[in-house]
Formats: C-alpha cells, structure tokens, sequence
C-alpha cells in the first residue's frame, strides 16, 4: 500500500509534526510525507499555491492508494484541507481525514451552522478524532462517514534508557507545553505559589516556549516565587532528564485534542494534574493515574499537588501505573499499526 501524509514539515516543532515524526521509522507501507504550510521560514500562506499545485501533481503521478490529511479544527485548517479534499477526489484517491487540535471556538460556529462543513468533508472515505466527544461532534453536525478514533504518541527511543525503578523523587513539579494562557500557565503559576508557601521543598520547572513566556517570568518575579526554573524549548537528551527528574505532571489547559506531553509525562512515571479535556476522558482513571479538575481555580490544583508531594508512596504507586499503561498503549509503534490498519479499512 502507497500512503501520502500531507503534514507540516517534520524539522519545525509542532503538534502535528511532532506526530508524524515520531511516527516515521514505524511505518510498514510505503508511507511518503508531503510537507504543507510554513517551513524554511516562510510563512505558510506563501507557500498555500505552491502547495496546491504540487499536491495536484502527486495525486496525478504518484500512484497512491490512499491520502492522509491533517487539519485542526480552525477555520483556517478546514479552508485549506477542503480544497485537497476535492483534489484528492477528483483523482479518486481515498482520502482519510485526520483532525487533531479541536477549538471551541469553531465548535460553537459549527453547532449554529454547519451545512458547508458536512458537505464538504463526506466527501472523505473515513474521518480520524483523537476523543469521542470529538466523534460525537461530527456526527451532530452531520458526517455520516466513518469516524475512527486514534491517539498521540510516545516516541519508543525516549523510554531506551529510562528505568523507573532508579527513578528519584525529589519533589519536582513539570509544565512542559507552550506557554500560553490557554495551556494553563498562570494557573499553574498561582498553584504553585501556594503549594510553596505550605511544602518549601516543591520545585517547579517550566518548559517550552510561547507568547506569555516573559510575562510569566515577570509574574514569578513579581510575586517573588522561589524556586522556578524556566528551561525554554527542549528536545533529544534535555527532554528526557527533564521528565526522569520531575515528579509530578500539570496542565491545566483550558483544550486539547490528546496531549501528547501528558502521554510523555506517564511513559516516565509522573502522576497527572490536569483537566476534562479532549482525548484524557476516554482513557483517563481518577486517582489511579492522577486527577482532571473540571475548575481553573488554582487552589484546586494545589491542593491535588500538596496532596501528592505529602504522599510520596502514592506518587510512586500512581507513577508506576501510568508508566505501564503508557507503554502498553501510547508507543508510536503501536500507534503507527493503528493507523494502518484504519487505512487498510479504507
């Protein structure tokens, strides 16, 4: 079977490409990545004809069985992927749609209206979501395709050298995502100050990058915070020993689709802090791996985190199973033969 990805271009950080490169050495067909949207640092609507264009030239001389695209549910994603949508068609390729990131924003135009949105892509042979809930939006909206459901993934090297029995607990707290006020940031900020102030051995690092990274450093600055570590994006060796020293896991993220840095987070033994969101309410289990707090109070989540860091024996029992379940479940390996057998489906 010959598949064509259509997907941001693996070398730029991202949640998509991420995936994909992930994904890459675990492929069984012969699977060939088309990179669509901004890379060599041109933006992405420069690139938009020229993409077009060679899109249409692939689909007329690559000989593919099937087409992958990847939108996000955005106004701006759904625009772009009708088009290769039809063009695909038009060359009578089955075409899987694959919807990662799901906004709220566009949920709430597409309840009142979305006629244009179900027309359009039952076109696709088979639709991809990473929650049920997202399944159920579709179906509400009209797509009478079918809908499948698949998840992010771990990279299997990064778990190579990690062996959660010389794990050590030192009291350390993770935000590891983009550093945004949707992700939770000042939330996780607020907790924290609180967790400090009644447990002084908490520590909190910080990763990533994003537009709210110097106000936050500001916040911690001037609510004087000790104790914070702010580490900007990392990848490779740093990623991995940022996971093996942290502790604990939070992301109060006000959305997701699938989180792959929670999946990460449980590869490596962490206990969850986290939200209701996306793809974690299909599989998560409350107290077995950590909690989803429906609030964006702060307070709730200190006490969850005090909770924890006062119960080391817990953290290593829920870290320990969230360890395994993400090994059983979330390794891109097992992910990549997922996603082959929907296409073989197709």
């Amino acid at each position: 079977m010959k598949i064509l990805i259509n997907t941001p271009d693996i070398s730029i950080l991202g949640g998509v490409a991420n995936h994909y490169k992930g994904l890459k050495p675990y492929w069984s067909q012969n699977v060939i990545y088309n990179f669509v949207g901004g890379r060599k640092g041109v933006p992405g609507p420069i690139w938009l004809v020229f993409d077009y264009f060679e899109f249409i030239f692939l689909c007329a001389f690559g000989k593919y069985d099937a087409i992958i695209l990847n939108p996000s549910l955005g106004k701006t994603a759904i625009k772009r992927d009708i088009l290769f949508l039809r063009i695909a068609k038009r060359f009578k390729i089955k075409t899987i749609v694959f919807f990662h990131g799901w906004s709220n924003d566009m949920v709430g135009e597409l309840n009142i209206n979305s006629k244009f949105f179900s027309r359009s892509f039952n076109q696709a042979d088979n639709l991809i979501v990473l929650a049920h809930a997202f399944k159920m939006d579709l179906i509400k909206w009209g797509i009478t395709k079918p809908i499948c459901l698949a998840t992010t993934k771990v990279n299997d090297n990064l778990l190579n050298q990690f062996d959660f029995n010389l794990k050590v607990w030192n009291y350390n707290i993770l935000f590891l995502t983009r550093i945004e006020t949707y992700k939770g940031i000042f939330i996780t900020l607020e907790a924290y100050s609180t967790v400090k102030s009644q447990f002084s051995k908490a520590t909190l690092t910080i990763a990533g990058e994003g537009s709210k990274l110097n106000l936050a450093k500001k916040f911690v600055l001037d609510k004087n915070i000790q104790d914070v570590v702010f580490l900007g994006d990392i990848s490779g060796n740093d990623l991995i020993e940022t996971f093996s020293k942290a502790s604990i896991y939070i992301l109060p993220s006000h959305s997701e689709g699938m989180p792959t840095s929670v999946l990460e987070a449980m590869a490596f033994g962490l206990p969850i802090v986290s939200r209701p969101v996306g793809g974690l309410i299909d599989f998560f289990e409350k107290s077995k791996m950590g909690y989803l707090i429906e609030s964006l109070n702060p307070d709730d989540y200190a006490k969850k985190l005090i909770h924890l860091l006062t119960n080391p024996q817990k953290c290593k029992e829920i870290g320990y199973y969230n360890h395994k379940y993400s090994k059983a479940n979330f390794m891109a390996s097992k992910v990549a033969i997922e996603i082959e057998k929907i296409l073989s489906d197709v």
